[in-house]
């Protein structure tokens, strides 16, 4: 029987199909190894900028504009707008991140998805570690040039709920965007998380507990944390077959 036109061509043209997806693999790692080493630059920069006290004046503006010029101790803006944001802040909270990262994990772990419950899980409590080890390191004092709207005694640099909140909520929403269908609902699972995560770095500046870049600060280190996660979670997928349980779960 003659072969089909078709299929010869399909015969002849798998090499160089195979060469394109590998191709692009290895851009996607380059691109993703340029972008971890710019957020890592980003963080050295500021860091340095900040422990040389380059960057009070920039800081101290920004905190005493959202004040009352006459008072101080109140925020701009209408009155409720402190209790919101003393509501928003506690999604960063390490109690509420805690009950998020506890109840997802147990969902996981119901769903037989237990490579998955175990990556967020060590990302987010090692997330907690480089929060902590940071802030021991730098020791940066807390604001005092506006009145505090929120009792806070650790260091300030960086921002352990902007840090935190970005690792799991970035974390959760690049989980969802793994396992979603169509473009428009991973797009929403990304912007969701990006969303809480920028709403929880804001409250700490407008409460007064942390200069702004204190936030941007841990938003760089959330963001390259929950980077570098997802990128080796990536790899033990391709060597764990996590897609695997993933049917597995699905059946």
């Amino acid at each position: 029987m003659k072969p089909h036109k078709g299929s010869a061509v399909a015969w002849w043209r798998r090499p160089f199909v195979h060469l394109t997806r590998l191709e692009r693999h290895e851009i996607g790692w380059l691109l993703a190894a340029l972008a971890s080493s710019t957020l890592l630059f980003a963080f050295l920069k500021l860091a340095s900028e900040v422990m040389e006290g380059e960057t009070m004046a920039f800081d101290t503006r920004i905190l005493r504009a959202l004040r009352d010029p006459a008072d101080p101790a109140r925020m701009i803006g209408p009155p409720w707008l402190q209790g919101a944001l003393l509501d928003l802040t506690a999604l960063g909270s390490p109690v509420i991140l805690g009950l998020v990262v506890a109840a997802v994990v147990g969902f996981l772990l119901l769903q037989t998805r237990y490579r998955t419950a175990l990556f967020v899980l060590m990302t987010s409590a090692s997330g907690w570690f480089v929060n902590y080890a940071l802030k021991s390191a730098f020791a940066r004092t807390r604001p005092s040039v506006v009145p505090h709207l929120r009792d806070v005694a650790s260091p300030s640099f960086p921002s352990g709920h902007a840090l935190t909140s970005a690792v799991v909520y970035l974390t959760l929403g690049a989980v969802l965007m793994h396992v979603s269908n169509g473009r428009l609902t991973k797009f929403y699972c990304l912007a969701m998380a990006m969303l809480v995560t920028l709403l929880t770095g804001v409250t700490r500046v407008c409460l007064g507990v942390h200069y702004p870049t204190d936030v941007i600060a841990g938003w760089i280190v959330g963001l390259l944390w929950a980077s570098v996660c997802w990128g080796a979670a990536q790899v033990l997928e391709r060597r764990t077959g996590m897609k695997a349980e993933q049917k597995k779960a699905a059946s």
